[in-house]
């Protein structure tokens, strides 16, 4: 059985996990050191902080992948605007939850005061971010060539956006 909920503190340890998988053996973010748990906490308590929606996707009672916003950018102007972040547990790719999770990030964003969702999506030549971005009608409103650098090789962002009111 799936569903969708809210993070739990119990959740940390496999959001930090599924984290871990991208970090470590991927360009999806340019992260290079995994996030501990208590990073993890502090990131999570931020986003409650500040309103915003935290969710996981739960298949058969384990943690199957996660979905947040946080604020685009530190500066005050930018406080309407939000950036979504979403990962899956390997081995749970593929299966729709990415959907469930975008849909559900939508609406709760949507009972903020954001205004704008911005997805940055590290251009690994697999279009299945952008493909899931796009069909929630996010469009795609630039590219940054080769601002990140990791595992031996440069790699462009594409920047997608979506009005939300």
């Amino acid at each position: 059985m799936t569903s969708i909920r809210a993070l739990a503190e119990a959740d940390l340890p496999a959001v930090a996990d599924i984290y871990a998988h991208y970090v470590t053996g991927g360009v999806a973010t340019f992260d290079e050191t995994p996030l501990g748990v208590d990073q993890w906490r502090a990131k999570a308590d931020g986003i409650a902080g500040a309103g915003l929606p935290f969710l996981v996707a739960e298949v058969d009672g384990a943690v199957a992948g996660y979905a947040y916003v946080s604020q685009y950018r530190p500066k005050p102007a930018y406080r309407h605007t939000v950036e979504d972040t979403i990962y899956l547990a390997p081995g749970h790719t593929g299966r729709g939850l990415g959907k469930l999770l975008l849909a559900e990030l939508i609406k709760a964003t949507g009972q903020t005061a954001a205004r704008q969702m911005i997805a940055v999506i590290a251009d690994s030549g697999d279009p299945a971010s952008a493909r899931l971005h796009k069909a929630f009608g996010f469009e795609e409103v630039g590219r940054l060539r080769a601002v990140g650098f990791k595992h031996g090789r440069w790699i462009d962002t594409v920047l997608l956006q979506l009005e939300l009111r």
